[in-house]
């Protein structure tokens, strides 16, 4: 019985080789593939999966353990907290990135790079392009980019590493071209575009902020080149009302995209709502630099970032509110975990909660360094200042209008501007409120802190660590790396330094 089976298979098989020549091409062809691509259904999707990249590893985890945003008693998952060594934690986000987010959004420039009408189309994907490529090197330094996500299209699957330099460069250009070919009269990607809804001068104002903010990372490796990159971003005109905030806003489901992926991230990686911080996964707390911090200022953005379980709820009163050390193992009960602040479910932690792009806080503090630096006299560095703070206390109301804080003059009063001060002096308290004002954006704030050195912060030095006690200056790359595009690692390892945590990246100079 087995052997006419086998023959009968066999002669099927025969069959099939001399027919399948004949109308080879039609036969052969997937129906239920996608010959041409929807760009505006591709673009939403490159929106999504690029906000939505290992939040909890890359972010909270990693950049937010390093910068003393977030701490956690337990050693496994405490790579930033204590310098630790984890494939999983520093890989996850380089090996997300391509296939999904920068993928999408170069399948939605070839499809459109080629219709005049759709520029517009064309010049939003490389502005979102820009930063999403902005994210990766500031992590790892060289990364792939100029032969990147070209498989489909020219089948090159193994792209070469480019310098930091020539990627920050053509970022740079990217940005400037794509935002001057803007055209109000032409379409964009309407409701498909879940930052923007398609208002092309919303994204031209988001291009010269992310131009002022990549500028600025040049300060320490070619100020001349940074002062040219940040005025001209100041002439193009970036963010500075709240109105043209680039915000994802999300909802409670019905699908996990649809989600926040702080939220979503943190609270299934770790937060879990029903463990009432007193059974974490990873055992993560808010950590004692940033709650002391926030304490010690008496600043009122501490009662939107933290609260405290006590039993189903959380006290978000600031005078309960307690910070967990960084770099320490001490076990704790779980009625004295609880004790410890954590990220706020009912604001950052929500499901629905909108997510910041770039915010009018953001670029005002970064007007203020221009003008410190006497790159920017139209306005003074202290006037610049306290629009940042002003703007930051605003747009809590994101979270609901009741959240929003209308009087920050007790703040500043309180913590006045040393406008004549050192240069010094000014950088750390701009940056300082940079690394407020900017919380839950950690990869941001871990960049921007690496160029500055602000604010002063103390490094932990646990056993095992593996930088000598140093807070790492990098992101290791994937251990797959080695093993699938060798040639081109070796060449990248070669001309960055070694892969190392410690090893620094091209504009990272001391």
């Amino acid at each position: 019985m087995k052997k006419i089976t086998l023959l009968y298979i066999s002669g099927i098989l025969l069959g099939c080789m001399t027919a399948c020549t004949k109308d080879f091409e039609e036969i052969n062809t997937n129906p239920n593939a996608v010959e041409k691509p929807n760009p505006n259904f591709i673009f939403s999707r490159a929106q999504i999966d690029g906000l939505a990249n290992n939040y909890f590893f890359t972010n909270m985890l990693e950049c937010g353990g390093m910068l003393q945003h977030y701490a956690t008693y337990k050693e496994v998952s405490g790579v930033g907290d204590k310098y630790l060594d984890g494939e999983k934690y520093y890989s996850g986000y380089f090996n997300q990135a391509y296939p999904t987010a920068l993928n999408e959004t170069e399948i939605v420039i070839n499809a459109v790079k080629d219709t005049p009408n759709d520029s517009n189309k064309l010049n939003i994907a490389r502005i979102w392009k820009v930063f999403l490529y902005h994210k990766i090197t500031d992590l790892y330094g060289s990364i792939p980019y100029s032969q990147a996500v070209q498989a489909y299209t020219t089948n090159l699957l193994l792209p070469k590493y480019d310098s930091q330099e020539f990627i920050y460069k053509d970022l740079l250009k990217e940005l400037d071209e794509a935002a001057t070919a803007l055209d109000p009269a032409k379409p964009s990607f309407g409701t498909a575009d879940f930052i923007y809804n398609g208002n092309v001068a919303k994204w031209k104002k988001f291009s010269y902020s992310l131009m002022l903010r990549l500028g600025l990372r040049l300060t320490k490796v070619d100020p001349a080149l940074s002062k040219t990159w940040v005025t001209k971003a100041i002439a193009g005109g970036v963010i500075v009302n709240g109105a043209d905030n680039a915000i994802m806003n999300y909802t409670d489901g019905p699908n996990n995209f649809n989600r926040n992926p702080v939220a979503f991230d943190s609270r299934t990686g770790d937060y879990a709502s029903g463990s009432y911080g007193q059974a974490n996964t990873e055992g993560g707390k808010l950590a004692k630099t940033f709650i002391d911090l926030l304490k010690t200022t008496a600043d009122p953005r501490i009662s939107v970032y933290a609260g405290v379980w006590q039993g189903t709820i959380q006290n978000t009163n600031p005078a309960v509110q307690k910070g967990f050390p960084n770099g320490t193992t001490t076990a704790l009960a779980p009625l004295e975990q609880a004790t410890y602040s954590e990220p706020n479910q009912n604001t950052i932690l929500r499901f629905d909660a909108p997510l910041v792009l770039i915010s009018n806080a953001e670029t005002n503090l970064y007007l203020a360094e221009a003008a410190a630096r006497g790159w920017y006299t139209a306005e003074t560095d202290k006037d610049l200042y306290e629009k940042g703070v002003k703007a930051s206390f605003l747009n809590m109301g994101i979270y609901g209008t009741s959240y929003a804080i209308t009087d920050a003059t007790p703040y500043l009063t309180a913590n006045p501007y040393n406008a004549t001060g050192t240069f010094e002096a000014k950088m750390n308290q701009i940056h300082t409120q940079v690394y407020v004002a900017l919380f839950v954006d950690e990869q941001e704030i871990y960049a921007n802190w690496r160029r500055t050195g602000y604010p002063v912060l103390t490094p932990v030095n646990f056993p095992g660590n593996v930088t000598n006690g140093t807070i790492p200056r990098r992101l290791r790359y994937p251990t797959s790396e080695y093993s699938v595009n060798t040639t081109n690692l070796a060449e990248a390892v070669k001309q960055q330094g070694p892969d190392t945590f410690t090893t620094r990246i091209w504009w990272d100079k001391q």
